[in-house]
This record gives structure tokens, sequence and C-alpha cells, in this order.
């Protein structure tokens, strides 16, 4: 059984970085949840995370990266380096099937357990199963609009979702300032 599950986009604009996500979890054919939350904020909201994959390993990575986040006194570069480290040479940890983005006001990374690190060229990086749909979506909007970072995201799931068997219109949002 192959499970769906994501679409996440990030977008800086005017010192905003906003995340948006759908909410739909798919298993197979079936689609068994609207409502899903797949974004997170970490250190009282100056970091915002969001995940593509499977839950349960998004979330034990969040409690690896939260550690990191702690041991490194915020410093969100160093928290994700070392998350990727640990996640792409821990014998457990390394079967954990996730991507995340992760922001800050600063920076944004996009790490796999594969040990990739990215950062993106411009202001847009979106992952999951509609990720390429709405970072088309949304480099298009950065360009031709003057939309908040907040409404571009949002609007860049949308489209997605138009598109994606596995994106809804159940879309949450999240920013750091």
């Amino acid at each position: 059984m192959t499970t769906h599950s994501t679409t996440i986009c990030a977008v800086r604009r005017d010192g905003v970085t906003a995340f948006a996500a759908d909410g739909q979890v798919t298993v197979g054919e079936t689609i068994f949840k609207h409502t899903a939350n797949k974004l997170r904020t970490l250190r009282e909201g100056k970091v915002v995370a969001g995940y593509a994959g499977s839950a349960a390993d998004a979330l034990a990575l969040f409690e690896r990266l939260e550690a990191k986040l702690d041991e490194f006194s915020g410093n969100l570069s160093r928290a994700v380096v070392e998350t990727a480290k640990l996640w792409r040479t821990d014998r457990i940890l390394r079967r954990l099937e996730a991507y995340m983005i992760l922001a800050d006001k600063d920076s944004m990374y996009l790490i796999s357990g594969t040990g990739d690190i990215i950062t993106p060229d411009g202001d847009v990086i979106a992952i999951g199963s509609g990720g390429p749909m709405a970072q088309a979506a949304a480099t298009a909007m950065m360009r031709y609009s003057d939309l908040s970072a907040e409404q571009i995201a949002e609007q860049a799931i949308r489209i997605a979702a138009e598109i994606c068997l596995y994106t809804n219109d159940r879309i949450s949002v999240e920013t750091v300032k």
C-alpha cells in the first residue's frame, strides 16, 4: 500500500516566511483524512517546520530537531546540519521516510533522510505530492503579483489542490516574522 500525504509550500517575502500545507492523507486509493496538521512551530514560534511523508517518522524527526535547536541555542543552521547527519548515520533513523522544510527569520532549508540539506536559490520551496505544482504557482505569484507571503503560500496550495490527487484545499498556514 502506497501512502501519499502532503503538499507543503514555504514562501519568504518582505521579511515574512509563510508555510502553507494541505490537510489530506491518502492511503492507497482512499482519502483517510481531510484535516491533518502537517506544520509545527518550534522555539516559541521562531521556527516553522512542515513535513511530507510518514507522520510518525516526521514526528520522530521533530523531536530530534527540537533537541538540536536546544543544544545549539536556537541556531537553525547548526541544528539542521546535525539533525541531517544524525538522520543519515543512525541505523534506526536512516529508515525514516520523510522530508522536512524548516525556516526561521533568516533561512530556509529542506532536509531529507538521504542526507540532503538544500537551501533554495530563491524565496520559494515546496515538497510532497503536489510540491512541484505549488512551487511553480508560488514562483509565478512572486514574480507577477504583490500578494503577501501568506497569500502566496496559501494560493499555491489551492492551485496544487486543483491538479494533484493527493492534495486538498483544507489549508493551514503558519508564519515566521
